[in-house]
């Protein structure tokens, strides 16, 4: 669900980051407010991302030769309010493009959009329905189906995106510009590889919301909560427990990170020239490479396909995998205690 670079138009990006600026500056506020209530809310963030980074990182085998993933980001909308939620996926994202090249940099407004707004806000607002509608279990039910509905809604976020494009732009001899696969290709493509994806989803949304419930329910976000003057005793002394839960499973993750290394086949819309080529005489489309991949926008990530550079086989491979997790978890948290230490320096 990565748009890598030149799949997009540049109006199309454009407007995609025009459409997330007033999103990312709401949900600062809504985080501020969080913050100033629970400053282990920054901490929260800094793991969250690294929650969601390393579950980006196992991409796995669907029908039509591809791969796809989960993203973690309704997870982190129940357990740290959508909001925050669109914070961490954002920084998450962020990484994944200038570090490791995994999705566009100017395609960033939309695959925030996707995975940072789409997915985490319908996961949240179905996860809350079910909790009303079912009086039994009605969190659990919600909370796959929070995951599995919020993929696949944004999966056809992105299907749209990319199927505009060959209607939007083209060039004189009618070939199209940047993606050419229209929406009656991209649209059941996408929808239909995160039809299986969301049971994945789904599960790691219900399993790890199930464990946190268990061990640390205090800590789970409830919008009202931070409606009132300060965040209760309980929830603030259950953040301990929160963070050794989270940690565990961010270890676990990391350790399992090179299983995603099995499925090398690349996702659905992010192959290059050569790719698109054999994918275009596939859907018995024009086979020619749109003008977009022959001059458009080149980026070499330092890490590029989260691969150390002399590492790129066998164990080496694997591990170099999980260095990559490993950095980027550092990142994150670094981040985070830059924010800690601003936060503390105003008061």
């Amino acid at each position: 669900m990565h748009i890598p670079e030149n799949y997009l138009s540049p109006s199309t990006c454009a407007t995609m980051f025009a459409v997330m600026a007033p999103v990312w500056y709401v949900s600062a506020k809504k985080v501020k407010v969080q913050i100033e209530k629970k400053k282990e809310t920054v901490v929260q963030l800094g793991m969250g991302a690294s929650l969601a980074f390393l579950i980006m990182m196992f991409n796995v085998p669907v029908p039509g030769g591809t791969t796809a993933h989960a993203v973690g980001s309704a997870l982190l909308a129940i357990l740290l309010g959508p909001w925050a939620a669109c914070l961490s996926v954002t920084m998450a994202l962020i990484l994944q493009a200038f570090l490791f090249g995994d999705g566009g940099i100017l395609c960033l407004g939309a695959n925030t959009f996707n995975m940072a707004f789409v997915l985490p806000f319908v996961g949240y607002g179905i996860f809350l329905l079910c909790r009303k509608i079912f009086k039994k279990h009605g969190d659990k039910i919600g909370a796959f189906a929070g995951g599995y509905i919020g993929i696949v809604c944004a999966a056809f976020m992105c299907g749209v995106e990319l199927g505009i494009q060959p209607l939007l732009f083209k060039n004189s001899h009618g070939n199209p510009l940047y993606c050419p696969y229209p929406l009656k290709i991209s649209v059941p493509a996408m929808v239909g590889a995160h039809l299986i994806i969301g049971l994945i989803e789904g599960a790691i949304t219900l399993m790890v919301y199930s464990y946190i419930k268990k061990v640390a329910p205090q800590t789970i976000y409830h919008a009202s909560d931070y409606l009132n003057t300060e965040v209760s005793k309980t929830q603030n002394s259950g953040m301990k427990v929160w963070k050794k839960a989270i940690i565990a499973i961010i270890a676990v993750a990391l350790i399992f990170t090179p299983l995603g290394l099995i499925a090398s086949a690349p996702a659905w819309g992010e192959w290059d020239a050569s790719g698109i080529l054999t994918q275009l005489r596939k859907y018995h489309l024009n086979a020619v490479v749109p003008d977009a991949f022959k001059h458009g926008q080149g980026y070499h990530a330092a890490f590029d396909g989260y691969a150390i550079p002399g590492m790129n086989h066998g164990i080496e491979a694997a591990f170099g995998y999980i260095l990559c997790g490993i950095t980027a978890i550092i990142i994150f948290l670094l981040v985070a205690k830059i924010l800690s230490a601003f936060v503390k320096s105003k008061e």
